[in-house]
C-alpha cells in the first residue's frame, strides 16, 4: 500500500504502542537485584499490570471499531478506555515511584484529539496532568507548588503532542474532503466529456441527415424524372444510377440512426476517477462490457450511489475491501450490487448519505436495500430503470461478455 495510502489512524496506534514499550523499559529495575541494578519501586506486580492495562485499552481504544463507533454508545466506550487509560497510567506512576505515569500521559494526548472534541480533550488533558501534582508531591516529599513546576514541565510535552495530533486530525479530515471533491470534478468531467462526444456525434447526425440525404433525395427525384425522358438506351444506366443513390441514402439514414442509438454516456472512466486512492479501502469495480447510460441525470444518480457506497465503507463501515459490480438486470434495467468485509450491525438506521441515495432513485422509479448482519459486512442493491428507446437490432449489445473490471 503506498504511503498516500496508509492508514493514519494504524500508523497512530502502532506508534503510541510502540512508545508505550519504550517508556515501560524502566521497569528492568524490578529484575533480581544480582543484576546489579537498584530496585525503586513500590510494587513490580503492579507496575506490570498497570502497564499491560494500559497497552491493552490503548489497543482496543484506537481499533478501527475503536475509532469508528458511532453514536451513544461509542462515545461511552471511548470515554471508558480514556477513564482506565488515565487511571492505570497514575498506578503506574504511584507503584513505579516514578514520572512513568507523565511519559504515559503524552500517549493519552496524542489520542485525545481523535477520541474527544477539541475542548473536551484538552481539559482531558489539562486535569490528567495535574492529578500528577499529589502524586509526585507523596513519591518525591516535595510540597504542592513545588510538585506543580514539575508537572508545568510534562504538561508542555503533553500539549505538544496533543495540537500536533490535533493539527494531524483536521489536515487528514481536509485531505479527505478535498479529496472526495477532487474525484467528484473528476467523475463530472469524464461526463461532460462523453457529453461533448455525444453532441458531436448528434451534429454529424444532424449534417449527413440535412445536407447529405437532402442532396441524395433530390438526386434521386431528379434521376426519376430523367429515366422518362432519356432514349430506351440511357434509360437503363439512369434506373441503375437512380437505384444506386437509393441505397445511398439508405445507407446514410442508417448511419445517422446508429449514431443517434449509440449516444450513451460511458461511465467507465467516471468510476475510475471516484474509486482511486480511497484510504485505507480496496475498491474493486466489475463493469459491463458496454457500460453506458443514455440519460445524463441517471449516470449522475448511479455516479452519486457509488460515492456514497464508498464513503459510507470507508468511514463508517470499518471495511478493508469493497466489490461494487454493476450489470443490466433488463436491457431498460440497471443494477449495482455492492458489499463490503465491515463489522456489519444488526439493524441499519438510514442517515442522511442513504436517505438522499433513495430520494435521488425514486425520481426515476428507482429503488435501493440494505442487508447486513454484524460481523458480516454490508450489502447493498440499487436498481435504476433507464428510460431508454429499444436499441436497434444492429447495434452491440449489453450483454456480450466478458465484464470489464475497474480499479
Amino acid at each position: 500500500m503506498s504511503w498516500t495510502n496508509f492508514s493514519h489512524i494504524r500508523l497512530l496506534r502502532y506508534t503510541g504502542l510502540f512508545t508505550c514499550v519504550c517508556v515501560s523499559l524502566p521497569l528492568l529495575q524490578v529484575l533480581p537485584s544480582s543484576w546489579g541494578i537498584r530496585v525503586g519501586v513500590r510494587s513490580p506486580a503492579m507496575c506490570i499490570a498497570s502497564n499491560a492495562i494500559f497497552a491493552l485499552t490503548y489497543l482496543a481504544l484506537t481499533s478501527r471499531e475503536g475509532m469508528t463507533a458511532q453514536g451513544g454508545r461509542g462515545q461511552l466506550v471511548r470515554l471508558l478506555g480514556l477513564i482506565v487509560l488515565t487511571g492505570s497510567a497514575i498506578v503506574m506512576g504511584w507503584a513505579s515511584r516514578s514520572g512513568l505515569s507523565a511519559m504515559l500521559m503524552v500517549v493519552i494526548s496524542v489520542a485525545l484529539p481523535w477520541q474527544l472534541p477539541t475542548l473536551a480533550g484538552l481539559l482531558w488533558m489539562l486535569g490528567q496532568n495535574l492529578l500528577l501534582t499529589p502524586l509526585i508531591s507523596s513519591y518525591m516529599g516535595w510540597t504542592i507548588p513545588a510538585a506543580f513546576l514539575q508537572v508545568c514541565m510534562y504538561l508542555g510535552m503533553s500539549a505538544l503532542a496533543f495540537f500536533t495530533s490535533l493539527v494531524a486530525r483536521q489536515q487528514l479530515e481536509e485531505r479527505e474532503a478535498q479529496r472526495r471533491l477532487n474525484s467528484e470534478l473528476r467523475a463530472t468531467r469524464a461526463l461532460l466529456a462523453e457529453s461533448t462526444r455525444i453532441a458531436e456525434r448528434m451534429r454529424i447526425a444532424r449534417e449527413l441527415h440535412d445536407l447529405i440525404g437532402h442532396h441524395l433525395t433530390a438526386l434521386s427525384l431528379n434521376l426519376e424524372v430523367a429515366s422518362h425522358l432519356v432514349n430506351p438506351d440511357a434509360a437503363d444506366h439512369v434506373r441503375k444510377a437512380q437505384a444506386t443513390a437509393k441505397h445511398l441514402l439508405s445507407d446514410v439514414r442508417e448511419a445517422v440512426s446508429e449514431l443517434r442509438q449509440d449516444d450513451a454516456v460511458d461511465l467507465t472512466q467516471a468510476l475510475r476517477s471516484l474509486v482511486e486512492g480511497v484510504p485505507g479501502l480496496a475498491v474493486h469495480v466489475t463493469t459491463p462490457p458496454r457500460f453506458g447510460v443514455e440519460d445524463p441525470r441517471r449516470a449522475q444518480v448511479l455516479l452519486r450511489c457509488a460515492q456514497e457506497i464508498i464513503t459510507n465503507a470507508a468511514r463508517h463501515a470499518n471495511a478493508r475491501n469493497l466489490w461494487l459490480h454493476f450489470a443490466y438486470a433488463e436491457d431498460n434495467l440497471l443494477g449495482l450490487h455492492a458489499r463490503d468485509d465491515g463489522r456489519g450491525a444488526s439493524s441499519v438506521a438510514p442517515g442522511n448519505g442513504l436517505s438522499g441515495m433513495r430520494e435521488r432513485l425514486a425520481e426515476f422509479g428507482g429503488s435501493v436495500t440494505v442487508e447486513s448482519e454484524a460481523g458480516r459486512g454490508f450489502e447493498l442493491t440499487v436498481r435504476l430503470p433507464l428510460g431508454e428507446t429499444p436499441a436497434l437490432a444492429h447495434a452491440p449489445a449489453r450483454f456480450e461478455p466478458p465484464a470489464l473490471s475497474v480499479g
